[in-house]
């Protein structure tokens, strides 16, 4: 009975020197998962996101242990969190890239009008882009590429130490850049057949004024455009699944 007394002591003191250790990290990955996509959406309960945070936890916490061993938690909760959302963040800015690549082509379209946005100011387009681009993520290994992510993420922003502001700003311009360029990327066929909508509709207009080329050429835009949308979508998504997983596989490294 004292053998097993003394057992359990023995571990009770090593679970709370684990404890903090364990905080640290919890405080990190649940700020990431307050703003990764698909595990921390909104339409998922935060029930279901608790457990997903406590998940990652948990398989991350062997291996980064050591690193986080001498570090008091009140010097390093405030730190871990910002580090978090950071992290959070720049993967959230590959969901934006697809919303803005949606709302450029159903205005280009005139899919925006057609398809109203509902509660959410998104148009049809970018909904369909975000949850097509999140269910291929998912389906192809979307959880095991966040765990290298985050354990890349305390090489590069080692735990207990406030990030670098020149670092965050270096690198959350760069990653806002690769967003934009990659939306406009998948936007950029909408935008040309537009421009050549438009240049043609101007031609027909001067050659037949009493035409009325708008009720004419509205219905065509429309079709085109979501037969277009069908054409392009797979070959963009395909990039912007590429993307990410070279973003979650070197978040450091150089945009080419």
């Amino acid at each position: 009975m004292n053998e097993m007394l003394t057992l359990l002591m023995a571990f009770h003191g090593l679970a709370a020197d684990q404890a903090e250790v364990a905080a640290l990290v919890f405080l990190r990955v649940g700020a990431v998962m307050a703003s990764l996509p698909a595990f921390g959406e909104v339409t998922i309960p935060a029930r279901i996101r608790l457990v997903l945070a406590i998940v990652f936890s948990a398989a991350i916490f062997p291996a980064v242990q050591p690193t986080l061993q001498d570090i008091p938690l009140e010097t390093g909760f405030a730190p871990e969190v910002l580090i978090g959302l950071a992290l959070g963040i720049m993967v959230r800015l590959f969901v934006l890239s697809l919303i803005t690549a949606g709302s450029i082509a159903a205005n280009a379209t005139s899919l925006s009008q057609l398809f109203p946005a509902g509660a959410e100011a998104q148009p049809a387009i970018s909904k369909l882009l975000v949850v097509t681009g999140l269910a291929l993520a998912v389906t192809t290994g979307f959880h095991l590429r966040v765990l290298d992510y985050l354990l890349l993420g305390y090489d590069l922003l080692p735990a207990g130490h406030w990030p670098s502001a020149g670092l965050l700003a270096e690198w959350g311009v760069a990653q806002t850049g690769r967003a934009f360029a990659m939306a406009f990327m998948i936007a950029m066929p909408f935008v040309i057949a537009s421009l050549i909508y438009n240049v043609a509709l101007g031609v027909i207009n001067r050659a037949m004024p009493q035409l009325m080329v708008m009720f004419v050429g509205a219905p065509a835009l429309s079709l085109g455009g979501l037969v277009l949308f069908a054409l392009v979508a797979p070959l963009g998504l395909a990039v912007w699944l590429q993307t990410l997983n070279s973003f979650l596989a070197a978040p450091a490294a150089p945009i080419p």
